[in-house]
């Protein structure tokens, strides 16, 4: 009898652990509501440094920052060394918390619906929000919701269905170009942004 206990117990525990990804996996609509909802607070509660520093906060909790540096600096990505990476890195998130702190005055005093979630089976979603603006003008925005097994990230956005990434990388692959075609320009450039 024992052994038939013991070999339902190692059953059941076996059935929970495939069950446990499902019930802990992130519904990618309200993930994306809640990081709209942290920045909106951000925006309504701070400001300057402080709101800077809050931003950096939920870009580092919330976002592939590594993925969309790499998908930002393109070929440059394998062309630069170690170093260089990290450097990069760390002036994108510094430049794109200062940009979107200053952005986030908008955000406020928005509505974010949800219209749709399409969920892939490459553990790749793509949320479909609409915020609307007090004065009912409208902004659709489209999430690209990564989930590689850490949790979720988002990975890119679509504005007008014109991808946010895309739009770095043909900025950032503009500049080195126009610096040498070296990436150090750029991140230099990148730092001074964060600190104006």
């Amino acid at each position: 009898m024992r052994k038939v206990f013991s070999g339902f117990v190692v059953a059941a525990a076996a059935a929970l652990l495939f069950v446990m990804p499902a019930w802990s996996a992130v519904d990618p609509g309200q993930f994306v509501k809640n990081v709209t909802g942290q920045l909106a607070d951000i925006a309504r509660t701070k400001s300057g440094p402080s709101r800077d520093a809050a931003v950096r906060d939920v870009l580092r909790n919330n976002f592939d920052l590594a993925h969309m540096a790499r998908v930002a600096l393109g070929s440059h990505w394998a062309e630069a060394s170690e170093p260089m990476r990290a450097r990069f890195l760390a002036a994108l998130e510094a430049a794109e918390a200062k940009a979107y702190g200053e952005r986030l005055t908008k955000l406020a005093t928005c509505d974010v619906t949800i219209d749709k979630v399409d969920v892939r089976p490459n553990g790749v979603s793509l949320v479909k929000a609409v915020f609307t603006q007090a004065n009912g003008s409208t902004t659709r925005i489209e999430w690209e919701v990564h989930d590689n097994g850490r949790g979720a990230r988002i990975a890119d956005l679509r504005v007008s269905g014109v991808s946010m990434s895309q739009i770095k990388r043909s900025e950032f692959n503009l500049y080195i170009q126009s610096n040498g075609g070296q990436v150090e320009p750029l991140v230099k450039e990148l730092e001074a942004r964060a600190v104006r």
